[in-house]
């Protein structure tokens, strides 16, 4: 300090103390930075971060640790020869917490080439199962049809325009999620249906009318092994042990699934429509869900409204390890055009926010918007996994798109209120490239090529869904140029299996009705 005030005195005298400084060679800031040895100094703030980081993990309770981009930690904590610190026990902290711990475990891991990542993998995904799956109480099943009735339950599917993503555990469990979307009709009817009817002998019978298959369950574990992932009857399996008749969702569980059958008034036959090409990105697989609930809660007498068929939606898909957010099935058994957003917090309920729908009904710009399927499949359990891996970690790379579409999603809903066509054509562009940002699997060569083909026509354009294949929603610039894209695509299709679909904003929702 004494050197300091020396330099900047107006008159400072003669001080044999700073005459060894001021004999010292002089250089500028530049030269500084030219003489510098960044790269010793880069290695010793690696090497210092390294020393801190079994410290911040260890004392993770009272430190920031599992609030920084995990990922970036994994892979410099792998770097080190530093062993793994101490694992909480599962019934320690917050289950966020415990749910951040066994990512960034499964990580060093597997950044170090070692198999046993794999288990802290499925620890993770099983704890946030745990968590949200802990909020369903048990119910009583009990038949409320006559035994010639037929429960019929049919739901249109969504059509989602901005937010995607946000509505996925664990990110709106901690930020809350935002999206619009809108529920549709195609070629003038709800493709999703369910029907359920009274047996006379205590076991359950599942059909499929697309898939031309049928299974008969006699026994609890018959019924219990709806998580095996491609299993063909898994959403109806779970659907019927959240109903009720699997001992650990029913309020009296009995010995054997015959006795709880007969407890809840007989055997069932379940029969499921869903007249939607496989990865269709239309979320029918949670709108199958939603359907199958919502057939069963009037069948067993279970009084669920809409709001809770969503929730339990959201918890059957954890059921089945395939894991998902809360839009689609919202978006589907919900009517019209909405704006839904949740707060964090472990209840997803959605608050909704109906939106004008002149876009989709008057006839100019309904011309103008098309639903075009690719012939392109893609199955977003794989995208899913991975992404909500980024989300146990706080990958910045991950979370920095994923906050974009959550902003993205109100401006959306604010365009849509202002009844501006293009700028809601530019707003579908903008989650397009949303998505792409955050999976590079959204837009694969063959699905660049028909945007391509069509390019010059659209104002706005998005694969919907997850992305990758599937159905694309193309608003064109106005009605001529609709019929350019129309014309084009059905004289050059990319595959066989490449067609419009014809669709209408839907009305209704979800309707349960009974013979």
């Amino acid at each position: 300090a004494a050197f300091i005030q020396w330099l900047i005195d107006p008159e400072p005298g003669p001080d044999a103390r700073f005459q060894a400084y001021w004999q010292q060679e002089r250089r500028s800031a530049a030269q500084i930075s030219d003489t510098a040895r960044l790269d010793r100094l880069y290695a010793q703030r690696d090497e210092r971060r390294q020393a801190a980081l079994p410290l911040l993990a260890a004392n993770h309770a009272q430190s920031i640790f599992y609030q920084l981009d995990l990922s970036a930690l994994a892979t410099d904590y792998a770097r080190s020869n530093h062993p793994l610190p101490a694992e909480p026990a599962q019934d320690e902290g917050e289950p966020l917490h415990l749910i951040h711990d066994r990512m960034f475990r499964a990580m060093v891991l597997r950044h170090r080439d070692q198999p046993d990542w794999s288990r802290y993998d499925a620890e993770a995904f099983g704890l946030l199962r745990k968590t949200l799956t802990a909020q369903i109480e048990p119910v009583q099943a009990h038949r409320n049809v006559l035994a010639d009735q037929i429960v019929w339950a049919r739901s249109p599917v969504r059509l989602d325009l901005a937010g995607g993503w946000t509505d996925t555990p664990p990110y709106c469990l901690l930020h809350g999620g935002r999206v619009v979307n809108l529920a549709a009709e195609l070629n003038g009817q709800p493709p999703i249906q369910v029907y359920a009817k009274p047996l006379e002998r205590p076991e359950i019978v599942i059909r499929s009318i697309d898939l031309s298959y049928e299974e008969r369950l006699t026994t609890f574990e018959d019924l219990a092994n709806y998580d095996q992932i491609g299993s063909a009857f898994a959403i109806p399996k779970a659907a019927l042990a959240l109903a009720g008749l699997l001992p650990a969702f029913a309020r009296q569980p009995e010995t054997s699934l015959a006795r709880q059958l007969e407890a809840a008034g007989g055997g069932i036959e379940l029969s499921l429509l869903a007249a939607v090409p496989k990865g269709s990105g239309l979320g029918t697989s949670s709108i199958l869900a939603a359907t199958v609930l919502g057939a069963l809660s009037s069948y067993y007498e279970l009084g669920w409204d809409l709001m809770e068929i969503g929730h339990r939606t959201l918890i059957l898909e954890q059921l089945l390890t395939s894991g998902g957010g809360w839009q689609d099935q919202y978006g589907g058994i919900l009517p019209g055009i909405k704006y839904l957003e949740t707060v964090p917090g472990m209840d997803q309920r959605p608050q909704v926010r109906w939106l004008p729908d002149q876009f989709f009904r008057h006839p100019d710009q309904q011309a103008c918007m098309l639903l075009y399927y690719t012939g392109i499949t893609r199955v977003a359990h794989n995208i899913l996994g991975e992404i909500v891996r980024g989300m146990f970690l706080n990958s910045s790379q991950h979370l920095s798109h994923i906050h974009q579409l959550y902003h993205h999603a109100q401006q959306t809903y604010e365009v849509i209120q202002r009844g501006q066509y293009r700028q809601l054509a530019s707003m579908v562009r903008r989650t397009w490239e949303l998505n792409r940002a955050l999976d590079n699997g959204t837009n694969p060569p063959a699905v660049a090529a028909i945007l391509a083909q069509v390019e010059d026509w659209l104002a706005g354009a998005k694969l919907l869904g997850a992305g990758g294949g599937g159905f694309l929603l193309m608003m064109a610039k106005d009605a001529q140029a609709a019929a350019r894209v129309r014309e084009s695509l059905c004289q050059n299709p990319p595959n066989a299996l490449a067609r419009f679909v014809e669709f209408a904003i839907s009305d209704t929702g979800l309707q349960v009705t009974r013979s």
